[in-house]
């Protein structure tokens, strides 16, 4: 059934001047029922009717060969071929109209003709259209109880008068005070006797437009109407909308104990922190395997940091939001730090390092079972030349009967050590506390952006296509561990960078592996946390190693990308490693395994040398402006109707379903609600989706598409 929108209210109240406009707006047929009772009026008069003659005007009116035209912009009326829209204005019919609209058995017939109409089962109907607003008198609460917005539109006596006035001298007809009053209240009153309609009954809403201009009238009422389409929408069946739960499926796969355990904790174990600049920063650094990450966990009230027991499972600098006695801050937990070491373990170490140069205070974690080890010694020498605030935790003090194992950090000159235990919790609150106090109300090294706005751009891929590189590339300095074996990243780094002028926040995240199910321990976590970072992000830049064939795990990875509803840019990464040969294969590879993606910008760069990396910005800039595309109800519905016009719907088992109204249900990404009279196959919904970005652009950004089934109507006698 097409949207049903029921006006009512009192003479001279605006709700005809505002229906049609409403209508117009929408682009839906208009059908002002106050006509046809005038239009009935009028026949009775032509035909030499007695209206004191009950059973004469009944019988003039069931014979009326009435048309109701329902073009909002030319809303005609035509009774025996004759356009009568003129004649039924004039005052005298104003008159005399309640004579015949007050029959009972005219205002049946009107009734059933009404119904019809609103119905589509009028010959002539509103096929071509996606809806019908139809005002006047019983429309809310007799003729379309069941309209989809009902409204009672009123306005005080006073309002009402001049209204009426001022169409009458719009028209060039005189204007008579107290005959004009005559016919408006005396009509109301006569009218009242058959009819509600000068309080609203339970479900219609009240809309007094005393004190609202025209414009202001339509806007209102456009905005109820709005809310009640976003409502139906909220209410479509779950099997349209894509499923939201990352942990589907996971029962089938060969999970410990404790990793069911820790998915059972629902999605603080997926999410991706959202970080806010300008929080004061606290860095957790140590030697490996001393329970920063553990200590980091307690800290944030859940498992988000990667815990395993062996060395060496964080390696990133990784943020997450906190608070502690009111206070929100940033607390960064960092890799192990070492000297003397090579490779990935080197590139963790500097990583450390960075991350006390960016922080505004640092928490010593030392392992008070083991004591002072050679590199405790030498990461103190190292944080006393930083001149940052220092807060000394002696961790692993499990018992009141190992605080003299954490009384020997006194020798390390950093003040009292806080006996703690990361593991059970244990004295956690006092070096919190003892945070808080060297930690500054506002950041000295994260300062808030100029505008307010940090766009988040998750990059993403296969295991080792250069996301980590490019990171470091757009930041021109080495935000992130960069290593030649494949899944260096295990953990969502964020990272705010300047890029064309602005500052993003930037995601580096794990390279996603073909099946979950194939990753064990950290490497298990690290891809569910990737997948929890493209939800949390605005747009993914999908990283392809140009150099090697499209794989079937680069799909998979950007159908993620598409079912999580986010901005997509593809980037070609490595291009200085493609010859002419390569770059022939490539587009046709593109062509054929992407082209379910060709909507999304696509730029070829070398992350390592840093050319074309400036691109990068223009197409996220594209992805996020066709994101937050938002297309008018009244614009998408008459394009809809053009599009089924000119190419309707296939028949299947005899019947051809048939579009009867649409509306764009949010942003971010789009998703269009269609409402149909049947279930719209595949491929026409498909063809739709071309056409909308033929039509309005959605440049970069996934189309969801959503139909709602609306059995039609049965007709009422």
């Amino acid at each position: 059934m097409s949207l049903v929108i029921a006006i009512d209210g009192p003479s001279g109240s605006g709700k005809s001047t505002v229906a049609k406009r409403v209508a117009s707006e929408l682009a839906l047929a208009y059908l002002d029922t106050g006509a046809m009772y005038r239009a009935a009026t009028w026949w009775c008069e032509h035909q030499g009717i007695d209206f004191d003659d009950a059973d004469a005007v009944i019988e003039c009116v069931e014979n009326m060969p009435l048309e109701m035209g329902l073009d909002p912009e030319d809303p005609s009326v035509v009774v025996n071929g004759r356009a009568i829209d003129e004649e039924i204005r004039d005052p005298h019919i104003s008159t005399i109209v309640s004579k015949v609209a007050t029959n009972l058995d005219v205002r049946a017939n009107m009734k059933a003709r009404q119904r019809a109409i609103i119905s589509d089962e009028s010959e002539g109907g509103f096929s071509e259209g996606s809806g019908i607003v139809a005002e006047g008198r019983d429309i809310t609460t007799v003729v379309a109880p069941d309209a989809d917005v009902r409204l009672l539109v009123t306005a005080s006596e006073e309002a009402r008068l001049l209204r009426r006035a001022g169409d009458l001298e719009a028209s060039g007809k005189l204007v008579d005070a107290e005959a004009l009053r005559d016919q408006v209240l005396r009509r109301d009153r006569d009218d009242a006797t058959v009819s509600q309609f000068l309080t609203a009954p339970e479900g219609v809403t009240l809309v007094d437009t005393s004190d609202m201009t025209l414009d202001e009238s339509v806007e209102h009422v456009l905005d109820l109407v709005e809310e009640a389409i976003d409502e139906q929408a909220q209410q479509i069946s779950e099997d349209d909308l894509r499923a939201q739960a990352l942990l589907a499926g996971l029962d089938d796969y060969d999970l410990s104990d404790d990793d069911r355990a820790i998915l059972a904790m629902g999605d603080d174990v997926l999410e991706a922190p959202t970080l806010e600049a300008g929080l004061p920063v606290l860095a957790v650094v140590g030697r490996p395997n001393v329970g920063k990450s553990t200590l980091v966990n307690r800290v944030l009230g859940r498992r988000e940091a990667v815990v395993q027991d062996v060395p060496g499972v964080t390696r990133d600098r990784v943020s997450y939001p906190a608070e502690w006695a009111g206070r929100r801050f940033t607390i960064v937990d960092t890799g192990g730090w070492e000297v003397d070491v090579e490779g990935i373990d080197a590139a963790v170490a500097t990583q450390a390092e960075v991350a006390v140069e960016m922080a505004d205070a640092v928490l010593l974690v030392v392992d008070a079972t083991v004591g002072i080890t050679d590199t405790d010694a030498r990461v103190v020498r190292m944080l006393r030349k930083s001149g940052k605030p220092i807060v000394l935790a002696a961790n692993k003090v499990d018992s009141p009967a190992l605080e003299g194992d954490a009384a020997a950090l006194w020798n390390l000159g950093l003040g009292q050590p806080w006996p703690v235990s990361a593991l059970h919790g244990r004295g956690s609150g006092d070096v919190l506390d003892a945070c808080m106090e060297v930690l500054p109300e506002v950041s000295a090294v994260a300062p808030p952006p100029p505008d307010g706005v940090l766009h988040r751009v998750a990059l993403v891929g296969r295991p080792n296509v250069g996301k980590s590189s490019l990171l470091n590339s757009i930041a021109g300095s080495q935000r992130v561990v960069v290593n030649e074996l494949a899944g260096t990243t295990r953990d969502p780094v964020d990272e705010v960078v300047e890029m064309d002028g602005r500052q993003w926040m930037f995601v580096d995240t794990a390279g996603i592996r073909r099946r979950v199910r194939q990753a064990r321990g950290a490497d298990f976590y690290a891809v569910l946390r990737t997948q929890g970072a493209i939800e949390k992000a605005e747009v993914a830049v999908v990283l392809l190693d140009a150099s090697e064939t499209i794989s079937e795990q680069d799909v998979r990875v950007i159908q993620q990308v598409v079912d999580a509803g986010r901005a997509l840019v593809l980037v070609n990464n490595k291009w200085d490693l493609v010859d002419e040969d390569r770059q022939k294969q490539l587009l046709w590879e593109i062509e054929h395994d992407l082209g379910h993606v060709s909507w999304a910008p696509h730029i070829n760069l070398a992350a390592k040398t840093g050319w074309h990396t400036n691109r990068l910005a223009r197409a996220i800039d594209a992805a996020l402006e066709g994101w937050s595309t938002r297309i008018p109800t009244g614009r998408l519905n008459a394009f809809l109707g053009e599009l089924q016009s000119a190419t309707p719907h296939p028949v299947r088992g005899g019947k051809q379903p048939r579009i009867l109204f649409a509306t764009q249900a949010q942003v971010a990404p789009p998703r269009i609600v269609v409402f149909t009279t049947g279930f719209l196959d595949p491929g026409y919904r498909r063809f739709i989706e071309r056409r909308l970005r033929e039509e309005f652009g959605f440049v970069g950004t996934p189309i969801q598409i959503g139909v709602r089934v609306r059995e039609k109507r049965s007709r009422k006698k």
